[in-house]
Order: structure tokens, then C-alpha cells, then sequence
């Protein structure tokens, strides 16, 4: 089954203001996309994937792309990250000095198609002009491969392509990898076999999960990928996000959710848990709906509540019974 055998500490990066902000049903706010990104950029993230450089009328939720990232306050421990669909996009984001450029494709072909357009070798070709755009101004670049773990058009796909796929993307000058449960199909074992195939392969190269959790596996998926020797994680405050071309894909893995799991289980995060539960609490407000996440709903696993004055009316009534008896 698994290894034992847990990273000595967890990396943790956030995507709620781009992948979860990009499938709400209303625009957030460009001032209250750039205050919670301000106070996310102070609860010990490695990463936070700010927005996309996306055409406004493709995912108009985000069209104040530029905006906020020059009006972020930014936090010189904190990696800020953007999505890069073309070279157009990549040049926005030199533009804003974004610290690094995510570039994405899917391991299956017609997902890539509903998705990006292109076929997986388009994709593939539009990434290595990318790079050579980018790689000059040094900044990083990270390749993330959606549908990973299975595809709702295809099944569970080839792990030969997978392999062939990440080579690829490291012959165009891609630094690290994401692999991306984006349509919530894995399940432990499979994430376990996959990444430690991944890590034997690609020793040298920074690998990240990206998981969700449509079928309520994704926690598990974590564990399996710790086990596998994994150690940076994506995740979304509240739950939120998921793919618009993937149908019944649902939220990310929630952020606080997993950090309250990683520590219960003795593993460093360098996150603040309590100022994250305190922004997933005032994220309903500001979409308008309630969120799957449940730490913040349930408190965390150590939180006690008062004692119900029914119970020490109970308790008290039955001391003084106890006390009248005769020995």
C-alpha cells in the first residue's frame, strides 16, 4: 500500500482567487480581490495563482487581470502566480512582473480540445515559443497536465502519456509540474503509483498536486501523495473552483480543510490555520452562497464548546442525590 514515510514539511499554494473566482456566477470586486489577496499573502503560503491572463471575454471574471496584480501588496516569501493561456498572456504577465507563469494542458486529447481549443501537440508547440519568450526575464514557469487522473470523455488515461507528456514540457524550458486531478476521478492508490513513478522518473524535478474532491476522495488523494514523497499541494479557500469543461467536476480540495488535516496529523505547513478559518468565514458573504469547505464550519478537531446548562443541571442534581445517600 503506502509508505510511511511523510515530508518533513508541506508546501501549500492557493488558488481560490483564480480557479474559484473564475467559475463564480457574479464578478468579485477588483478592491476585494486585491484585500484578500493582501491578507492571504500573510498566513504563510508558498504560492498564491492571483489571476490569468485570460481574454476577458473567454472568463470575464477576471478581467481585471492587470489591476490587481499591480495593486497587490506583495510578500517577498510569497510566490505570485498566473495562469498563461497563449504568448499574448505571457507577455501580460512579464508586463506585471508576475514571480511565475503556469502554463496548462490535458493529458487527454478532447479534453484539450473543449478546454484550450487546440490539440495536445498545438498546445505543446504555443508552450515552447512561451518559454523562449519568458525563460530571458527569469521568470518561472510551471506546466500543469489536467485530467491526469482520468478524463470524463476518455476514462482513465495512459500513464505512458503522462510520462511522455512532462518530458515534453521540460524540453521546452518548463521548471516544475502539476499534476491535476481536474475532474475529481483519482483515487489513493492510483495517486500514489502515478507520483512515486513521477518522482523516480523526474527526480530533480518540483512536482505539486492539484486535486479535487467531486467525489469526496481528495483528502485521501493527499495522504497518498505524501506518501509518495509529494510535497506542495494546491488548494482553494472555501472549497471553491472547478473546471468549466469537465462536466461535474466540482471544487478544489478545500485550503483550510487540508491544513487543519496536515497539522492533525503532525506536519508543517507554516500556515496561519486560524487567520485562513477566519477568511474562508467571511468568504460566503462575499460570493453569496455557502461553500463546502467544513473546518470552518465545524471548528477544528480540538475546539471544545460550553456545556449545555441542561448537562450541569443534570450533573449538579445528580452530585447532590450522590451526596444524600447514606454510606
Amino acid at each position: 500500500m503506502f509508505n510511511t514515510t511523510m515530508p518533513a514539511q508541506v508546501l501549500i499554494n492557493e488558488v481560490a482567487t483564480r480557479d474559484g473566482f473564475q467559475s463564480e456566477a457574479n464578478f468579485v470586486p477588483t478592491e476585494d480581490k486585491i484585500a484578500l489577496i493582501n491578507r492571504l499573502s500573510l498566513v504563510g503560503l508558498n504560492k498564491i495563482e492571483v489571476t490569468s491572463f485570460v481574454s476577458p471575454r473567454a472568463i470575464p471574471n477576471l478581467r481585471d487581470a492587470e489591476e490587481v496584480m499591480q495593486r497587490i501588496i506583495r510578500n517577498p516569501q510569497v510566490l505570485y502566480t498566473t495562469l498563461v493561456p497563449n504568448e499574448k498572456g505571457a507577455e501580460r504577465a512579464m508586463a506585471c512582473k508576475a514571480d511565475e507563469i503556469n502554463l496548462a494542458m490535458s493529458v487527454s486529447e478532447n479534453h484539450n480540445l473543449a478546454n484550450m481549443r487546440m490539440t495536445c501537440e498545438e498546445s505543446l508547440s504555443q508552450f515552447k515559443r512561451i518559454c523562449d519568450l519568458v525563460s530571458p526575464s527569469g521568470m518561472r514557469i510551471n506546466g500543469s497536465l489536467a485530467t491526469t487522473f482520468g478524463c470524463p470523455f476518455e476514462g482513465i488515461l495512459s500513464t505512458d502519456k503522462v510520462f511522455a507528456l512532462i518530458e515534453r514540457y521540460l524540453q521546452a524550458g518548463v521548471q516544475s509540474i502539476s499534476l491535476c486531478d481536474t475532474t475529481g476521478m483519482a483515487a489513493p492508490q492510483q495517486v500514489y503509483d502515478l507520483c512515486t513513478q513521477v518522482r523516480s522518473r523526474f527526480p530533480q524535478t518540483e512536482v505539486t498536486l492539484h486535486l479535487h474532491n467531486t467525489r469526496g476522495m481528495g483528502l485521501a488523494n493527499v495522504m497518498a501523495g505524501l506518501s509518495a514523497g509529494v510535497n506542495q499541494f494546491d488548494a482553494s479557500l472555501g472549497g471553491i473552483g472547478g473546471c468549466p469543461y469537465a462536466p461535474g467536476a466540482t471544487g478544489n480540495i478545500c485550503t483550510e480543510d487540508l491544513v487543519h488535516m496536515l497539522e492533525a496529523n503532525g506536519l508543517d505547513t507554516q500556515v496561519d490555520l486560524q487567520q485562513l478559518i477566519a477568511l474562508a468565514k467571511q468568504l460566503p458573504d462575499l460570493l453569496g452562497h455557502d461553500l463546502p469547505g467544513q473546518v470552518a464550519k465545524a471548528g477544528i478537531r480540538t475546539e471544545t464548546r460550553p456545556i449545555p446548562a441542561s448537562v450541569l443541571a443534570l450533573k449538579e442534581n445528580k452530585q447532590t442525590l450522590a451526596a444524600a445517600k447514606p454510606f
